[in-house]
């Protein structure tokens, strides 16, 4: 398990798949914000449900957030798209709705950022989002993200085009933000 200041991130539980499903997949109008593929239907216990975790991996790193103060089930948090040749990664955090406005995404960057850098190994980490997702922007900035860029009309989305904001992260930025950090950052041991 990984440690945060405010969550945990462990191995994600057969228990976790049918909360995750319910309250992250089937939020329709969240889901496809989320996600470049199309929002399709699924059953209870689908075997395409996008939160079930086959054997370890090494393209991707899949994670349950539990709220340490209370052991509830949060959301979830992945490193994906690892590349090992050009030691580069893309992360994603989805927080269920009722943990959701509570600052626990930026610490959930930190503690992603801890186990991606210094364990994987990897140079850089790369997250996107809708330009208008102003809480991920915000924690990504407060876990040291820079706005690199914007990809105009780059999703589709509820029956529209929107923008995407794409942010990251260098190994030399996040071990100089670390030098820096005070353990009231959310710098928790891992």
């Amino acid at each position: 398990m990984l440690h945060g200041t405010h969550i945990t991130l462990r191995a994600r539980h057969d228990a976790d798949i049918p909360v995750l499903q319910t309250e992250l997949h089937d939020d329709v109008a969240t889901r496809s914000r989320a996600d470049s593929r199309p929002w399709r239907p699924l059953p209870p216990g689908s075997p395409q449900s996008p939160y079930l975790v086959g054997a370890p991996s090494d393209e991707a790193a899949c994670f349950s957030v539990v709220e340490t103060a209370t052991g509830e089930l949060a959301g979830e948090a992945l490193v994906w798209g690892i590349d090992t040749h050009n030691r580069s990664a893309h992360l994603g955090v989805a927080l269920l709705p009722g943990h959701r406005g509570r600052r626990l995404a930026p610490d959930v960057l930190r503690v992603l950022c801890r186990y991606a850098f210094p364990v994987l190994g990897l140079h850089r980490l790369q997250l996107e989002t809708a330009a208008d997702n102003v809480p991920m922007l915000r924690a990504a900035a407060r876990a040291g993200f820079t706005v690199e860029g914007r990809l105009r009309h780059a999703s589709w989305a509820c029956g529209e085009f929107v923008d995407q904001t794409v942010l990251g992260l260098l190994a030399e930025e996040w071990r100089d933000e670390q030098a820096g950090a005070t353990p009231d950052d959310g710098q928790a041991a891992v």
